[in-house]
């Protein structure tokens, strides 16, 4: 029985020891940012600056300012040609072009079904996933239309991050860490082992926990820590196998070596 139990042990440890996934640093660029929202694939960057969101391409800048809107919580790029910008003071979302033009409003104080909005995502089509604090239910909203096209079930925990693809939509809770379908259907859900915040790399998510980064392929329930040099991660996202980390005026763009 001893001998059964060491065994048994073993096995255990060996299921959950996992080696860090490596990382190379690329190299390292000077931006001065309040809040860097992303970098695509051809070098052109996204920021948040004294409240003013910013599209920098080479030496051409853009920028989309409404300080009548107040403080500009949130800002997603998946879609280049349909970003949206998130005002939670007046509860709106504003779609922009790719050269920052306004093609779209939505007030949620306004709409027939009030929503109290606290987190937006890009969702596919003309729709975004909205987390409607009334109801405590995540939603797949169409902007045109003024109607959800799906909900989920209420959610019990505090949310702390929401971000999707056009495929699926991740809700990141105090306490679990759900996946849903296009058709607000859950098809996973993990417990949250102290992440505040998450980034999508096609269906695999980097965590953040501290100052510590952690990877969690789509096939797994068991995230991997992501080995870094000693710095304070502002921001991050993560393109393919480049993971972009945001830290003190710099950008530092990391190879992940992943099997």
């Amino acid at each position: 029985m001893k001998h059964g139990t060491i065994i048994l042990f073993l096995f255990t440890l060996s299921m959950f020891s996992q080696e860090a996934i490596e990382t190379t640093l690329i190299k390292k660029t000077p931006l001065h940012a309040e809040t860097l929202v992303s970098v695509n694939n051809f070098g052109t960057a996204f920021y948040i600056n004294n409240n003013v969101f910013y599209k920098k391409q080479n030496d051409i800048i853009l920028n989309y300012n409404n300080l009548q809107l107040g403080y500009l919580v949130s800002a997603n790029t998946f879609n280049p040609l349909k970003i949206n910008l998130f005002y939670k003071d007046f509860n709106t979302i504003i779609i922009l072009d790719n050269r920052l033009a306004e093609i779209f409003r939505t007030d949620f104080n306004t709409i027939k079904n009030y929503k109290n909005v606290s987190y937006i995502s890009t969702g596919n089509d003309n729709t975004v996933w909205v987390f409607n604090q009334n109801n405590q239910k995540l939603e797949l909203f169409d902007y045109k239309l003024n109607s959800s096209r799906a909900q989920t079930q209420p959610i019990q925990s505090d949310v702390l991050d929401l971000k999707s693809n056009y495929n699926y939509c991740w809700l990141l809770t105090k306490n679990h860490l759900y996946t849903y379908n296009y058709f607000g259907s859950l098809i996973k859900k993990i417990d949250n082992d102290g992440y505040t915040t998450i980034a999508v790399n096609n269906e695999n998510l980097v965590l953040k926990k501290d100052n510590t980064l952690f990877y969690l392929n789509k096939n797994d329930e068991q995230p991997i820590p992501i080995s870094l040099p000693n710095l304070i991660i502002n921001q991050f996202f993560v393109i393919n196998e480049t993971l972009y980390i945001y830290s003190q005026k710099t950008l530092q763009e990391f190879h992940l070596k992943i099997n």
